[in-house]
Parts: structure tokens; C-alpha cells; sequence
């Protein structure tokens, strides 16, 4: 019975949360060869423009590398205090860089700031050394890590995304799975501390960066995140915006000018703030108490599995319902997360999600003597 009852919360979770591709999108028009807008909340695809074709993605590579080093910062594996060595090998890289010399120290910080600010190909190899011990090591952890995130088109030969090696042209992925580890690298809001800077310095002001994504100045409600060039690879962007609780995500790979690339992020993040919304499925719904038969407690307030917001088209807002399918009392015991009723969430004749409502504590049964202490003290003590 517990399997069964886990199993239709799963079920009903699944339905308002798991990614979904919207049906044919509008014609756009874009300069890039290849692009997506992806919901940050939901991984819901919004717009697609062959967005499975492997490319280069330049130094868009670099959210993986990112996502790796906050990863092993939350697991505790590497420290913000941690002071980060440039290498030989890293202070010999070429490209966008801040220069490091060999044996030079920065604060995880510094690092961190260069890559994303300046896309600093010097700092991003030092920290994935720092992570895996040499970039090779690392960059089986980008492989790896892209596999668990179903990154199905990818494959990274460096932490960095410069095409400078001969097994640079193996170096490939696809706007959907950049978009995917975008995603992912926003889960970890420390990120967005550096992502969200225009211009700063670092060597104690010696050094001055400018972000490369132009977004974060002209652009309401940027949130990050990487800009990507070389001739391979053309002008590439992955790029972030909220507003009003939503945050999209547009990827644009291929474009054949920077201007072009800022120019196609914004019409697909102006296309999806203008036609999408997200709703709570629980705003304004309050199950009240259930009587509870013969149970430990006499009352119970079902409380709702978690759940995260709905995505939906904002014409729709306005016809929103939610319907709750609650029966008129328990019977003990009732176990803890035991499924309860229903929350369904409608747009017109729409289903929107269907939610189970859970029991959010057990309430064990009344033994036989508790019972008559129940009776026996409703009779002679009121």
C-alpha cells in the first residue's frame, strides 16, 4: 500500500515537474545558426532552432567548469579560503587572460571573478587543477558530469574551450546542452555574485575586468552568463535574465558578429518574458484539518508534496482554477507522507499539474485503553 501511495506522488509530481518541450514556436528571426530558450525553473524548451547540432562552443565551455568548482565548493571538497597556484601549464595559456604568472596565488575569489568577468583562460585552467589535480583529470569530470546531466551531444577536450590543440575539432556541444548546464550552474546562487558584475579589478585594484557579456549593462533582469569566440567556433552566448519571478535561459552558438549574438539572446528572452508566466500551484489554496478517527491526534492539515511552479502562457493566467479532492475524514494510524487527496491545477479545461497532498506527520491508533480513558473522560470530566 506505502509503495502504491509513493508511486502516485511520484506520478503526480512528475506531471507539473518534468521538463517539456512547447509545440512548434513562432518564427523568429535570428542570425545564429543554431539557438534555445529554455525555462531556468522547469527545463521546459520554449523556442528551438537546431538546437541538437554539435558545435564549438568557445568559451561557453567554461559553465562546466564553473558548475565543477562551485560543486566541489559546496561539497566541501576545495574552500572558498583556498588559495589557487597558476601552474606552468596554466600561466601558459593564450587567449582572454589576466596574465598569471607561474606560481602566482589568487584567492578563490579572484579566480572565480576573472573567469566569469573576463573569461580568463589562465584562471580557469589554475582551478581546474586546483579541483582534479591536472586539467586532464578535470576534464573527464566535465565528461562525466555532462553524461549525468543528459548533455547527449557533448564531448570536452579542455576546461576552457580554446581550439588551440589539434583535438580541438572533437571539442563539441549543443545549444540544448549548454543550455542544460547553464541551468544547472544557476542553481548555485554564489555564481550569480560574479556574473552579475560589469567592471571590477583584482591584484588589489592593479587589474581591471570588464564583463565580455554586455547584457549585464543594457539588458533588464541579466543574470549571467557566458560569452564564447574564436574563428572555429563563431560568437557564442549562453544568457540569463529574470524578471518578475521568471528566469529564462537563451543560448545562441555560430553568430557571425558579437552584436548579432546580443541581438538574438535578446529577441528570444524578449519573446519568452512577453508570452510566459510562472504560477505557484499552491497560491491561495489552505486544506483545512481532517478529523482524525480513533487516532493519537483528532486533527490532521494535509500539507502539499513540493512542488515547484508552473510554467504557462500568460493569456492564460486569468482562467487559472485549483480544484481540492480531500475525503471528509481520516482514519488512524496515518502514516507520515501518506497521500491524502489531490490538488489539481487547471487553465480552463486544461490540466495544468496534479499534485498529491500528503500527510505531513504520522498519527498513530488509539490502544484499547486510551480509548476508554478518551470515553471515560468525555463522560464524567466534559
Amino acid at each position: 500500500m506505502r509503495k502504491t501511495l509513493c508511486l502516485l506522488m511520484i506520478a503526480g509530481l512528475l506531471l507539473s515537474l518534468a521538463p517539456r518541450v512547447r509545440g512548434e514556436g513562432p518564427e523568429l528571426e535570428l542570425h545564429a545558426p543554431s539557438a534555445i530558450l529554455m525555462d531556468a525553473a522547469t527545463g521546459t524548451v520554449l523556442y528551438e532552432k537546431n538546437a541538437d547540432q554539435p558545435r564549438q562552443p568557445a568559451s561557453v565551455t567554461k559553465v562546466m567548469t564553473l558548475l565543477l568548482v562551485m560543486e566541489a565548493l559546496d561539497s566541501g571538497q576545495i574552500r572558498w579560503e583556498d588559495p589557487v597556484t597558476a601552474s606552468s601549464a596554466a600561466a601558459g595559456k593564450g587567449g582572454s587572460q589576466i596574465y598569471l604568472e607561474e606560481g602566482e596565488q589568487l584567492s578563490m575569489d579572484e579566480m572565480l571573478k576573472s573567469v566569469v568577468v573576463s573569461s580568463a583562460n589562465d584562471c580557469a585552467t589554475a582551478l581546474a587543477e586546483h579541483v582534479a589535480g591536472s586539467e586532464a583529470a578535470f576534464v573527464s569530470r566535465m565528461n562525466q558530469r555532462a553524461e549525468e546531466l543528459g548533455m547527449q551531444n557533448t564531448h570536452f577536450v579542455n576546461c576552457t574551450g580554446l581550439d588551440d590543440q589539434p583535438e580541438a575539432k572533437e571539442h563539441l556541444t549543443t545549444a540544448r546542452d549548454v543550455a542544460l548546464m547553464s541551468r544547472e550552474l544557476l542553481r548555485h546562487d554564489a555564481i550569480r555574485r560574479y556574473t552579475t558584475i560589469w567592471m571590477d579589478t583584482v591584484r588589489n585594484g592593479a587589474f581591471g575586468l570588464s564583463n565580455t557579456n554586455k547584457l549585464v549593462r543594457f539588458y533588464e533582469g541579466t543574470t549571467g552568463l557566458k560569452t564564447g569566440y574564436t574563428s572555429g567556433a563563431g560568437h557564442c552566448l549562453s544568457a540569463s535574465a529574470q524578471r518578475e519571478g521568471l528566469e529564462l535561459i537563451a543560448v545562441v552558438l555560430g553568430a557571425d558578429s558579437s552584436s548579432h549574438r546580443f541581438e538574438d539572446a535578446k529577441t528570444l528572452l524578449n519573446w519568452g518574458f512577453a508570452n510566459y508566466a510562472l504560477i505557484d500551484p499552491m497560491e491561495g489554496v489552505q486544506p483545512e484539518p481532517l478529523p482524525v478517527r480513533l487516532g493519537a491526534r483528532e486533527q490532521l492539515t494535509p500539507a502539499a508534496a513540493q512542488s515547484g511552479p508552473i510554467l504557462l502562457e500568460k493569456e492564460l493566467q486569468g482562467s487559472v482554477t485549483r480544484e481540492l479532492e480531500l475525503p471528509e475524514s481520516l482514519e488512524a494510524p496515518v502514516e507520515a507522507g501518506q497521500v491524502l487527496g489531490t490538488l489539481r491545477v487547471r487553465a480552463g479545461e486544461r490540466l495544468l499539474a496534479e499534485l498529491p497532498l500528503t500527510a505531513p506527520e504520522a498519527v498513530p491508533r488509539l490502544s484499547f485503553w486510551q480509548i476508554w480513558l478518551r470515553v471515560f473522560h468525555a463522560i464524567f470530566i466534559g
